[in-house]
């Protein structure tokens, strides 16, 4: 099993920043695929960054250039740096894994205000 702890998110100004931490522990050598998703009330849950294994990354339109996802494997985290927050970036985030199974942390609220 792996257990996710998400940390890192609060209240921002538009065009301000802020890094999500997600801590990784348990079966964390098993983890193929790690990284964010956000989610609005009455919509999906959507895909914001991910990194596999070997340290590729994958970013939302809506974000590249803004956000970056990174890690530190000593420390089994991994980042979301977000830059140049927007209104419209307000949303739950929460970290998953993919092992043979999925994964998800508790989540952390991002707000941006106008």
């Amino acid at each position: 099993q792996v257990q996710l702890v998400e940390s890192g998110g609060g209240l921002v100004q538009a065009g301000g920043s802020l890094r999500l931490s997600c801590a990784a522990s348990g079966s964390t050598f098993r983890i193929n695929v790690i990284g964010w998703y956000r989610q609005t009330p009455g919509k999906q849950r959507e895909l914001v960054a991910t990194m596999d294994r070997g340290g590729r990354t994958n970013y939302a339109d809506s974000v590249k250039d803004r956000f970056t996802i990174s890690r530190d494997i000593a420390k089994f985290t991994v980042y979301l740096q977000m830059n140049n927050l927007k209104p419209e970036d307000t949303a739950v985030y929460y970290c998953n894994a993919v092992t043979g199974l999925v994964y998800w942390g508790q989540g952390t609220q991002v707000t941006v205000s106008s």
